[in-house]
């Protein structure tokens, strides 16, 4: 693994780190209610940590309660992951990756011409 190279989120720290990215910073239980699944209150504070541990998450005390803000942005987060799919499935072609998502029909004509586009621009 590179030096600065993010680690991947489990399905349930992805959860936690979307509603984090979601409303900016907050308490433990504003993340409890920004996450879209139905997950405990205890559960979310568990993965938080292991979030902080691995260095996505950071936070600041006031009294006895923590206000939890992200330290990677969700865009670092998505560059990274594209990124290593593009590498491990595609042979670092971005050019594979799309030919992919065309024959799929995963990516509209309309897509590629904006795509087109905003490449020439």
């Amino acid at each position: 693994m590179e030096a600065n190279e993010i680690k991947e989120l489990t399905k349930a720290e992805e959860q936690v780190m979307q509603a984090i990215w979601k409303i900016g910073e907050g308490f433990a239980n504003e993340i409890v209610a920004a996450v879209e699944t139905d997950v405990a209150y205890n559960t979310v504070l568990t993965v938080v940590r292991i979030l902080e541990q691995k260095g996505f998450v950071g936070h600041e005390t006031f009294n006895r309660s923590n206000r939890y803000y992200p330290l990677i942005s969700r865009e670092e987060y998505m560059h990274q992951m594209l990124g290593r799919l593009t590498k491990n499935y595609f042979g670092s072609s971005a050019r594979a990756l799309v030919s992919f998502l065309v024959d799929r029909k995963d990516v509209s004509l309309e897509d590629l011409e904006s795509l087109t586009k905003a490449i020439e621009s």
